[in-house]
């Protein structure tokens, strides 16, 4: 008989974040890092419809949703994103994780106009895990530095502001060293005051096959939650909609028994602390969100 410990569980005491995996794992880039291994060929998960999000905002309203992420893949491969942030845009704030690559002036002009009609925000985090060709290339692809560098350029120049993420690559005694060449790179570019979020990387997917994944030993206990504010882990708070149903996380979309229903209704039970990623997401907080570690520049 096993005398392993049974995981601990976390309750969703409210449903504060929606997310959409509105380009399920599809994307135009095939980075070796990528905790779900998302590529021009991984159609493991499919697009989502302006139908369905519109829809489950609807529905968002009477459970006290208070901000909405869309993701991937890379969300602006799908073409029916823009009219879904505009909806959104009706209900709450807007956050949109892309690679920046494939941005178009009359997708941004649409969006500006949305922004500047409505009372919520919406943001844009752009993914860049190098300061230059050099250092972003080998984990993203040949030519992304430059083509991810211009899409940060295009949004600056129509008012948004991005948040960077760049995943970390590097070892963490060498983080001020290479924020300081992230916010320099960024400011000659003429993000004057960029906005950069590290992320730690998750073990999973392509990560995994690059590197190693989670040890045995990787996991979040019993003990360690006492007192902890699991506020701080993302399924405190937030549930992700794909197109094979309700996730709880969008870390674990490879993980079968991360899905928790064919609707949000379905998906509001307890979820168990099993992952290594959920060990990942105890040690930084609510990595996937806007709140974690955002750091700015000083003017």
């Amino acid at each position: 008989m096993s005398t392993t410990a049974a995981p601990p569980t976390v309750a969703l005491s409210h449903l504060d974040h929606l997310w959409f995996q509105v380009s399920g794992t599809l994307c135009n880039l095939t980075c070796q890092h990528c905790f779900i291994s998302c590529s021009p060929k991984n159609d493991s998960f499919g697009y989502l419809t302006l139908a369905e999000v519109r829809q489950q905002l609807k529905a968002s309203v009477a459970l006290g949703v208070k901000e909405y992420y869309f993701t991937g893949g890379e969300p602006f491969l799908n073409r029916e994103l823009v009219p879904m942030l505009v909806e959104t845009l009706g209900f709450g704030p807007a956050t949109v994780l892309t690679n920046g690559t494939v941005l178009q002036d009359a997708w941004l002009d649409t969006l500006r106009a949305a922004v500047e009609a409505s009372i919520y925000s919406l943001e844009l985090r752009v993914s860049l895990d190098g300061f230059s060709s050099e250092t972003n290339d080998p984990i993203r692809g040949v030519g992304t530095f430059v083509r991810a560098l211009a899409g940060i350029k295009k949004l600056v120049a129509y008012g948004f502001l991005p948040i960077i993420t760049a995943t970390r690559t590097w070892s963490e005694a060498a983080d001020q060293q290479v924020v300081s060449q992230f916010v320099a790179t960024l400011k000659l570019a003429g993000y004057e005051y960029p906005r950069l979020k590290i992320l730690p990387s998750l073990q999973l997917g392509a990560e995994a096959e690059r590197t190693h994944g989670y040890r045995d030993s990787e996991r979040v206990t019993q003990r360690m939650l006492q007192d902890f504010d699991v506020s701080q882990l993302v399924c405190e708070h937030s549930r992700v909609i794909t197109d094979r149903g309700v996730y709880v996380c969008p870390i674990l979309l490879d993980a079968p028994e991360a899905r928790l229903g064919a609707s949000l209704a379905e998906s509001t039970q307890p979820y168990p602390l099993q992952h290594g990623a959920c060990y990942t997401c105890y040690q930084y907080g609510a990595i996937c969100s806007n709140s974690s570690s955002v750091r700015r520049s000083d003017p």
